[in-house]
């Protein structure tokens, strides 16, 4: 059991860093130029990280479970973006992070 949480907290860290490197790829002007390419395929790069823990996870646990569980990835997004992106975590957002929580662990329970 612990090895299968380990894999679904990986697999949405992985989904969140996907994210939170596209984001900074935003940052550069669209089009070839190396930090908006390197910042474009690291996301890239944990999204297919995420997609294959995604995917092997589904042949240990039931659909049911692990699509709903991909719902943690918004409480990494939260964390990221408010410790690297200098983004504020509102008491509206900690109590949605807070039911999402309490969703999930009711979902594997």
């Amino acid at each position: 059991m612990i090895i299968k949480l380990l894999l679904i907290l990986f697999m949405t860290l992985f989904g969140s860093l996907g994210g939170f490197f596209f984001k900074k790829a935003s940052d550069h002007p669209l089009g070839i130029n190396t930090p908006f390419i390197m910042k474009l395929g690291t996301g890239g790069a944990f999204y297919l990280a995420g997609a294959i823990l995604n995917i092997y996870l589904l042949t240990l646990l039931p659909y049911t479970v692990v699509y709903p569980i991909t719902s943690v990835t918004y409480i990494w997004t939260m964390i990221l973006s408010s410790l690297f992106l200098n983004e504020t975590i509102t008491i509206k957002k900690g109590i949605g992070v807070l039911l999402i929580s309490a969703g999930s662990v009711l979902l594997v329970l």
